[in-house]
């Protein structure tokens, strides 16, 4: 999981947008099954470790450049105990290839992840509002797995 100090860097020197984060930064010592579709944690959505296993193959696939992890506005520094600490809250992964909507959705396993499926995010957009979007190879596109 990214820390603390690197969060707070990028934050400082991207003019307070979020980092896109990659899934190492995002998953790895991540144990809080809250961190990524809240809403739908205990509702048959697949643990978190499980989420991060299928992230990983997706990133392996010929078909996708890269997939990143959108932060949600409520990722957060708190003080716990006299020490700042970093709350990551997870809105969706965010999936760079050239595979249509329908067939990163087959291949996200959208349905086994209880997601409402994959909604094409447009790059202008993502610059707008994240830091650290890697280079859209042509003729791929973005898209995003969503649970709300």
């Amino acid at each position: 999981m990214i820390g603390l100090d690197a969060f707070k860097k990028r934050m400082e020197e991207n003019d307070d947008r979020l980092p896109l984060l990659t899934l190492d930064e995002f998953f790895e010592g991540n144990m809080e099954e809250d961190s990524i579709a809240p809403n739908d944690c205990d509702l048959g959505r697949p643990p978190i470790a499980e989420i991060w296993e299928l992230m990983q193959e997706l990133e392996k696939s010929p078909d996708v450049a890269w997939v990143r992890v959108e932060l949600h506005n409520d990722t957060e520094v708190v003080e716990h105990d006299g020490k700042e600490q970093l709350v990551l809250a997870g809105e969706s992964p965010i999936i760079c290839t050239s595979l249509s909507a329908s067939e990163l959705g087959t291949l996200a396993r959208c349905e086994w992840l209880h997601s409402g499926g994959v909604e094409e995010y447009d790059v202008s957009s993502i610059d707008f509002l994240f830091s650290g979007r890697p280079p859209v190879p042509d003729g791929y596109h973005c898209f995003a797995i969503v649970w709300d």
